[in-house]
């Protein structure tokens, strides 16, 4: 991962907050969707998505040392041994969620905040869990102080979801879990998706689509094989209805 952000900081412009290194990051995501898009049945990404990135400082979501690589498509440390996912995955799980501007989405994984400011932009409003307290706590203070107002983050094992505001018109899983958990399938809306990486290390993971239709009947297919941090699960109960919660990050698409 460091070595790639050397390579890329080349072509990188010296200040990545300006408009043109997110306009470049957009262009880098569409080309990389039309060479993977046989994999996930889409040439190209909705285009409320790609403008909702190229909305989003990236810079401001990844530590000061990896800043200069934060317009790099490709995920970054963020402490506590999690990362910030790839643009590109971002784009691509963002994009599965099909969504709409009055839906309610639950996100497992806050991270540093990345993924919900994406989805920020597109929903009416954004429930986010975090399992790693500092991580749920330094991703509440980032997404005020940028004014994302419709994010709500709490520290919590995510598994469980967040049934005070279920049901859900999409749920988005940042980490790997070793099979979709019926907490979250029983959380989606009927005419929901969910979309979340299944599997391990050592029997590959898998980027899936979990539909459920008008009837409540549920649908799973495999879209991309990815390589996500593992979801973790606390120890002891650890929900915080004051803070934030769920889980690992990063995916890459295999090979990439």
């Amino acid at each position: 991962m460091a070595e790639e952000c050397e390579q890329d900081r080349a072509n990188l412009d010296p200040k990545p907050a300006n408009k043109a290194a997110r306009e470049s990051l957009v262009r880098q995501i569409e080309a990389e969707a039309e060479t993977l898009g046989g994999w996930f049945g889409r040439w190209r990404i909705d285009t409320r998505v790609l403008e909702a990135i190229a909305r989003v400082p990236r810079e401001e979501f990844v530590p000061p040392n990896v800043e200069p690589c934060a317009y790099a498509n490709i995920p970054l440390p963020i402490g506590h041994g999690q990362t910030i996912s790839q643009p590109f995955i971002v784009a691509v799980m963002t994009d599965l969620l099909r969504t709409s501007r009055d839906h309610v989405v639950l996100e497992v994984g806050t991270g540093s905040g990345y993924q919900a400011a994406v989805l920020a932009q597109l929903v009416n409003r954004v429930y986010s869990i975090e399992v790693i307290k500092e991580l749920a706590q330094e991703g509440r203070s980032r997404l005020e102080r940028l004014g994302y107002r419709n994010v709500e983050v709490r520290h919590s094992d995510g598994y469980h979801g967040w049934r005070e505001h279920a049901p859900f018109d999409g749920i988005i899983v940042t980490a790997a879990a070793r099979f979709i958990p019926p907490p979250l399938v029983q959380q989606l809306k009927n005419g929901g998706r969910m979309v979340i990486p299944v599997g391990s290390e050592w029997r590959g993971q898998e980027l899936m689509l979990v539909e459920k239709d008008d009837a409540g009947k549920v649908a799973t297919r495999a879209v991309l094989p990815v390589v996500f941090v593992p979801l973790t699960r606390p120890a002891v109960d650890c929900d915080d209805s004051d803070e934030s919660a769920p889980h690992p990050r990063r995916a890459d698409p295999v090979g990439t």
